[in-house]
């Protein structure tokens, strides 16, 4: 078996004084991948730069302070890549991969955008650009007999089910048609298959994201848009999806909840 979880921390440092450290302690997961980590590996203390029984790779963005993506496996790590060849982003701290028996395991924090600002053009440069190297990494994938997992932040709700208030959302980045579009292409000409939706497809949700504002937690007002993304042979192969949501408001160490998938499936089967 091997179980994978994803979640954007909101910070590594401020998550792990409010529950990160032990979350991953306990955890069953053979591999954690983190987004939104906001830090360098030389500011972080051992317990998250290289934690005791883990292989650890990250990838921080020039501007201090942001973004930043990180993969935690207890399995050795064959290779790691930082970025996916786009120059603008080489440095964003917005995606790396790394290499494990049989498998590419991808830490994605797609930009989340915001409609009428520069913040949104950066987001569809990322996506116009990132869409074809999708294609590509699962045909080398498929040309390796290896397997593909892209999990993280897609920022994106890519359908009505997908999100609580959907009707008030339709204007706002995250859930514009063409976003929506692009995801879909992700699925129908990349090739990929969202675990959770092949799963439970009827929905609503589980969101996996809820704002920080008002008591969108406590009514489960929230966004499924932190996603683990597969080829189709070991998508076939998951059992189960969990959106690990913490019991109460207080004790959240995210305003994202780690996402952890199982599948059964070893690096003989590949």
């Amino acid at each position: 078996m091997l179980t994978v979880s994803t979640v954007n921390v909101n910070g590594l440092r401020a998550a792990a004084k409010k529950g990160f450290v032990e979350w991953l302690a306990a955890t069953r997961a053979d591999v954690v991948a983190c987004q939104e980590v906001r830090a360098s590996p030389d500011s972080l203390p051992d317990q998250l730069a290289g934690p005791q029984g883990w292989y650890a790779a990250h990838a921080d963005c020039s501007v201090k302070g942001r973004n930043g993506v990180s993969v935690y496996s207890r399995l050795e790590l064959e290779a790691v890549r930082v970025g996916f060849g786009e120059p603008e982003f080489a440095d964003s701290g917005r995606y790396l991969e790394v290499d494990l028996p049989g498998l590419v395991v991808a830490s994605l924090y797609l930009p989340s955008g915001d409609v009428g600002t520069a913040r949104q053009d950066e987001k569809e440069r990322f996506m116009k650009a990132f869409l074809p190297y999708l294609a590509e990494l699962r045909g080398k994938a498929e040309s390796q007999g290896c397997e593909v997992l892209v999990v993280g932040d897609w920022n994106i709700a890519h359908a009505e089910i997908d999100l609580k208030n959907w009707k008030g959302n339709r204007k706002n980045s995250g859930f514009l048609p063409h976003e929506r579009e692009w995801l879909g292409r992700v699925f129908d000409e990349a090739g990929y298959v969202d675990v959770q939706r092949r799963l439970d497809p009827e929905g609503p949700g589980p969101y996996t994201w809820w704002s920080y504002r008002g008591k969108a937690f406590d009514n489960d007002s929230g966004w499924r848009i932190d996603l683990i993304c597969a080829t189709p042979g070991i998508a076939e192969k998951c059992t189960s999806v969990v959106v690990e949501r913490a019991e109460s408001y207080d004790k959240r160490w995210s305003d994202h909840a780690p996402v952890t998938a199982t599948f059964d499936w070893s690096a003989a089967c590949a």
